[in-house]
């Protein structure tokens, strides 16, 4: 077994991925296969050929498997099922109980007390106990991982006993729970799993399934570990494939081949619908999709040119191109189906097509600006974003500005926003729940994704007492003030929320579609009778 296992891991991607999770609806790399190429990778053990076994198919390969360097949404979707964290959001992002069973706040909410749940171990057999919480938090912070920014306000964790983790924060800090549990860039990891050098490629958590075997480019298998703490799972594996092309999984999916995926193109919904033996679940998603432009070229460094280009800019119609009626053009961030939604609609109140367009061209001339050609950077591997841009040219084109689509590799894309080497560039954030990541890192002036260089000092205070505000009423109006400021400055310029949209096989029950895009397995069943 050990050689089947070696020759089975899965690849590490050679290319450095950004600290930002970015959205991935669907992305390229990955080798158009079908759901027989499971087998392959678990000849071995039969589990990918078992009644009993979930066959999901993702849109890329995960670039590695160890939770706090990956940022790669394909990695999260098969770890969010290898691995816990000390809490979690349920199914209405609520965050709730997870691998710590209570916890104690201090009433100026700077010293938070977890205690872990008893009994739980690690997929390798060893007992989960506060040292793995501390090293687990340690680590991402003493090494500077790809989440260590989201525990900057920690100034200590400590073990107070075998079973009891204290997490002290420097100022007060309303948004810890969502901070450590949002995501599982934030798991528990196993000391000895990372210390040998294989949780990049054969993670090992407390999970509900544990890595089982994986082939590069093509596979990961996953076997289920009765007696996790959530009381499942209740099938007895989940094999990953890697498909690319949606319209080759939906085909999988309709032909039996595969019960689940989210590799779904907009244009065959309409197909998946009539389709009685699948069941379809479309929600409302926490990421946005937005266009940013360069402060520090000019004329973007004029508020009114940017504002030109948000009355400009049709959200509707870019939002109906790329979702097919599942999006939701937004001016803000935050989603309506969220408590810390803001209403706002600047750019369109009280405006037809024409009457936008007729504003944009009059803050083109109070600028001073007579022609403007203006590069707006998108990356091949989301095409989304090129389909987005291509709607984006057409409107500016309508007010006399010239775009040129830059189509990039997406390692190219990263260094060049790095570097500050464009004059816009448009894509998504995904997996936001706590209002702060909507906006901190992206908008304060020390902010660590501030790309476009945007700095406001009344935004940054506001931003600064958000992290701190016990209040919840006093907080949402922080940062609807906060997120006002933002679009009427428009360091982003918010296109819309796309749909968390996702399909399966009538064979697969008590499946939700979340919110979050959080993949989770652990309550599924299969139920085969009904599928056939």
């Amino acid at each position: 077994m050990a050689d089947a296992h070696q020759q089975c891991r899965s690849s590490v991607a050679s290319a450095q991925i950004s600290r930002r999770r970015f959205l991935s609806l669907s992305a390229a790399g990955a080798g158009l296969i079908g759901a027989w190429s499971l087998a392959g990778c678990a000849s071995g053990t039969g589990l990918a050929d078992s009644d009993n076994t979930i066959r999901a198919a993702i849109a890329g390969e995960p670039d590695q498997l160890d939770p706090h360097k990956t940022s790669a949404y394909f990695s999260f979707e098969v770890l969010e099922n290898v691995f816990d964290t000390l809490v979690e959001p349920n199914g209405v992002l609520q965050m709730v109980p997870a691998l710590a069973e209570r916890w104690d706040i201090s009433p100026d909410a700077t010293r938070w007390t977890f205690a872990l749940r008893p009994g739980v171990r690690f997929h390798n057999g060893d007992p989960l106990t506060a040292d793995d919480v501390v090293y687990s938090y340690r680590r991402i912070i003493d090494q500077q991982l790809a989440s260590a920014w989201r525990l900057e306000n920690v100034a200590t964790v400590e073990k107070t006993d075998e079973q009891t983790v204290v997490l002290t924060t420097r100022t007060p800090s309303p948004n810890l729970l969502a901070t450590i549990g949002g995501f599982k860039g934030m798991a528990i990891v196993n000391r000895r799993n990372v210390e040998s050098g294989e949780i990049a490629t054969r993670p090992i958590g407390t999970g509900p399934f544990a890595y089982e075997s994986g082939s590069p480019g093509t596979s990961i298998v996953l076997k289920a570990r009765p007696g996790h703490w959530s009381g499942g799972p209740h099938v007895g594996a989940v094999a990953f494939s890697f498909i690319s092309q949606g319209t080759t999984a939906v085909s999988a999916l309709r032909s039996g081949e595969i019960d689940w995926t989210d590799a779904i193109p907009a244009q065959q919904l309409r197909v998946l619908r009539g389709d009685d033996a699948v069941t379809l679940g479309t929600v409302t998603a926490n990421d946005y999709w937005y266009v940013t432009m360069n402060y520090t070229r000019k004329p973007f460094d004029d508020t009114r040119v940017r504002q030109a280009v948000a009355y400009a800019i049709d959200r509707p119609s870019i939002a109906q191109v790329v979702g097919y009626g599942t999006a939701t053009p937004n001016q803000l961030a935050i989603p309506s189906t969220s408590p810390w939604f803001t209403r706002y609609d600047r750019y369109t109140a009280g405006l037809d097509r024409n009457a936008a367009q007729d504003k944009a061209r009059g803050l083109l001339r109070q600028a001073g600006v007579r022609s403007l050609h203006m590069g707006l950077m998108v990356t091949t591997e989301y095409p989304e974003t090129v389909t987005a841009a291509q709607v984006i040219a057409s409107n500016l084109a309508d007010v006399g500005i010239d775009v040129s689509i830059e189509q990039l590799d997406f390692g190219v894309w990263l260094d060049r926003q790095s570097q500050g080497k464009f004059d816009a560039l448009l894509l998504g954030w995904l997996g936001n729940i706590d209002p702060d990541d909507y906006y901190y890192a992206q908008h304060h002036s020390k902010g660590t994704s501030n790309s476009q260089k945007y700095a406001n000092p009344t935004v940054d205070r506001l931003l600064d007492a958000g992290r701190t505000e016990l209040d919840v009423a006093t907080r949402k109006q922080i940062y609807a003030d906060a997120a006002t400021r933002i679009a009427d400055d428009v360091s982003y310029l918010y296109l819309y929320n796309p749909s968390a949209t996702q399909a399966h096989t009538t064979a697969l029950l008590d499946y939700t579609v979340r919110s979050d895009k959080a993949v989770r397995f652990r309550d599924a069943r299969l139920d085969r009778s009904r599928g056939a």
